[in-house]
């Protein structure tokens, strides 16, 4: 089986639901987002830039005017080939912020008065992309690279190297702690984000990916199952007399029996099975197979994992398990298919528990029937460990 690691599962790498431009690898909307603002930076500064082509005394005589129309004609050019792409990648970002400091250098030295016509803040735009989609060490470079720059476009504004010296440091400073900022910022919100997308994704109790997670991942394992020959799998887990458990001996000790069960089953499962707490002590792992059987030895080893776990040597605990497989087809719908599938496989569990518990049963093939959830099957006693599922 191959793929993404399950979400919220705790013993098993998480897989971003999103990501921040330039942390990691961007989503198509979002290296769209960040093509199209740097378009528009790139557009708005060689507009502005334009206007001193009208200016008297604005720019020196000789090859700064052709190099000047030259830098901003290069802006231009790059802001037309972003929208004509409509993304970016990290590097060609750190690559475009590195063309606005040299654009700025050109612009300082095609100017007669740079503090007036080329001031540092010019480089504010180039700053505010490096903070807000680079990473920590593209953001030193660039903090060296305003440093140079500033230099580099002042020197000729300052006969004495100490006053030089403190007009770069004022200007350079002030940048690189604008920068700073910015970067903590981002940060900031990316913690935030990421316990969000916990938060909305994860069981809290066990640490499990809950139905939300299970739904996002079902177009990944459908799309893997089309292009690798494989079946879905589902398996329904369903925890054998788990209310008189809780009855006998409080919630507090279903909890713990829970928890415990989930780090068996987070321990067995493969890396890229989806293991999700559905509700109450009802539990389904999602993965590919080859065969029935392959999902029966699968089943087996969860079965005898949740038996010999923590909690079974306090109380006895064991799971019926239902299974039952699809080949996904051209044009299914994720997200009905797998709650057809669970379904399925929830009518499976239900005969396990009619058989004696404790049992592995797979679905007949290509047979839907609803799931008994309410008149048929056991009632479950309320409470985070065994709230009706």
């Amino acid at each position: 089986m191959a793929g993404a690691h399950a979400p919220g599962n705790r013993h098993q790498s998480r897989v971003p639901v999103g990501v921040v431009p330039g942390h990691d690898q961007p989503s198509r909307s979002d290296s769209r987002l960040v093509a199209w603002c740097l378009a528009g930076l790139l557009a708005a500064g060689a507009a502005v830039g334009l206007t001193n082509l009208f200016v008297e005394g604005v720019l020196r005589e000789g090859a700064s005017r052709p190099a000047y129309v030259a830098a901003l004609g290069a802006a231009v050019l790059t802001a037309g080939l972003l929208v004509w792409r409509q993304r970016v990648s990290p590097a060609a970002t750190a690559g475009l912020v590195a063309l606005g400091d040299g654009l700025y250098v050109v612009i300082g030295w095609s100017t007669t008065d740079p503090l007036r016509y080329a001031a540092p803040i010019g480089l504010l735009f180039t700053c505010f992309v490096a903070a807000w989609f680079l990473g920590p060490r593209v953001l030193a470079v660039q903090m060296a690279a305003v440093v140079g720059a500033c230099w580099l476009v002042l020197a000729d504004n300052y006969d004495a190297v100490g006053q030089l010296v403190v007009q770069v440091a004022v200007n350079a400073g002030t940048l690189s702690g604008a920068m700073l900022g910015i970067f903590l910022l981002r940060r900031r919100v990316e913690a935030l984000l990421a316990a969000t997308l916990t938060l909305s994704s994860t069981d809290p109790l066990t640490g499990l990916a809950n139905r939300r997670s299970l739904v996002e991942q079902a177009p990944r394992i459908w799309k893997q199952a089309r292009r690798d020959g494989q079946r879905v799998a589902a398996l329904v887990l369903d925890l054998d007399h788990f209310k008189q458990l809780n009855d006998a001996h409080g919630h507090a000790v279903g909890d713990a029996v829970l928890r415990a069960v989930a780090d068996a089953l987070s321990a067995t499962v493969r890396p890229a099975d989806v293991l999700a707490r559905t509700g109450g002590e009802e539990l389904v792992v999602l993965g590919l197979v080859a065969d029935p059987a392959e999902a029966r030895h699968l089943a087996e080893r969860l079965r005898l994992a949740v038996s010999g776990s923590s909690a079974g040597r306090e109380h006895r605990v064991t799971v019926s398990i239902g299974a039952a497989l699809t080949r996904p087809a051209d044009g299914d719908q994720p997200a009905d298919e797998l709650w057809r599938l669970v379904d399925r496989a929830d009518v499976a569990m239900y005969a396990a528990k009619q058989d004696g518990r404790d049992r592995v049963r797979l679905a007949a093939p290509g047979v839907v029937v609803p799931a008994p959830r309410q008149a048929a099957r056991p009632t479950r006693s309320a409470g985070p460990a065994g709230g009706a599922a």
